[in-house]
């Protein structure tokens, strides 16, 4: 979007890289990974390399509050032209879906922070509630897809430390914490409203399965681009020195080297992904423009 004389875009970028979570909210699970913080503190080069003002969320930081602090924090700061760039890298979760809105497989999906998980349907009311005309971009090393957890996952896929929360972990933390969740699922439906018929702009891939993902897609005026790192009967691998998605994408940016748009960035981290691990992307609000911007541009 063009700077204006009145308004100088900004930029603001929120890293959350999760090694371990807190065994006292998992059942016992500690969800130990080796490269995620190293996934948070790459992508916070890249922002403090256009210029962005950052926040890096690690392990024990990176809680539920200050994760949610921190974006909203952030979309109160930003006006129309302005960027908000968030990525995270740690495991994905699943919980049970108390509304009926989840019609494929009656789960949410979830980003395990340290002490409790941070629901999908979460982080879309709070970018539905940035001003209209901001530009959101967020990268999410993890397993999060609806379908991960009774589809079956390819042969070769596994050969790795997974991001994927262990189903029974995933269903005793639920269990433990059921009123928790429960209620944080009723409060977005409540929040998010009655669906209407989605509008042209509203929503790309899992949103029309939802009712109430396309109420609050139908109310997001920023333009959302998600890019994940594997499809719904996939998983995401953690390495030694990064996810296998953040490895390939530092690889196609090559320090700033590349020149493409958003669009052919995914193109081309796809293209250097193993068919067990192909990345996503979906979007939110009136995407068109952004899709043809390079990324990390304030």
């Amino acid at each position: 979007m063009a700077k204006t004389a009145e308004h100088k875009a900004k930029a603001v970028s929120i890293h959350i890289g999760l090694n371990s979570v807190d065994p006292k909210h998992y059942a016992g699970w500690s969800g130990d990974l080796l490269a995620c913080e190293f996934d948070a503190n790459d992508m916070a080069a890249i922002a403090h390399d256009a210029g962005m003002k950052s926040t890096l969320l690690l392990t024990t930081k990176a809680t539920r509050a200050n994760v949610l602090a921190a974006v909203r924090a952030a979309s109160k700061k930003l006006q129309a032209g302005d960027l908000l760039f968030v990525t995270y890298s740690g495991h994905g979760g699943q919980i049970d879906d108390v509304s009926g809105e989840e019609e494929e497989d009656k789960k949410d999906e979830t980003w395990c922070l340290y002490d409790g998980e941070l629901i999908d349907d979460e982080v879309f009311l709070e970018l539905s509630r940035i001003a209209a005309g901001v530009r959101v971009l967020v990268l999410s090393d993890s397993c999060h897809s609806g379908t991960v957890i009774r589809a079956r996952v390819p042969e070769g896929s596994t050969a790795g430390r997974s991001k994927m929360m262990p189903p029974s972990v995933a269903m005793r933390t639920y269990r433990e914490h059921q009123a928790f969740y429960d209620k944080l699922q009723r409060d977005v439906a409540e929040a998010a409203g009655k669906a209407s018929v989605p509008t042209p702009d509203s929503a790309l891939a899992r949103v029309a399965v939802s009712k109430r993902l396309t109420a609050i897609a139908n109310e997001c005026k920023a333009a959302v681009i998600l890019i994940s790192g594997c499809q719904d009967n996939q998983t995401s691998l953690d390495g030694d020195h990064n996810g296998a998605f953040t490895e390939q994408l530092l690889r196609v940016w090559n320090h700033g080297a590349f020149k493409g748009n958003h669009a052919k960035f995914h193109a081309a981290i796809k293209a250097r992904m193993p068919r067990t691990q192909v990345p996503n992307l979906f979007t939110l609000g009136p995407v068109g423009k952004l899709l043809t911007e390079r990324p990390f541009t304030p």
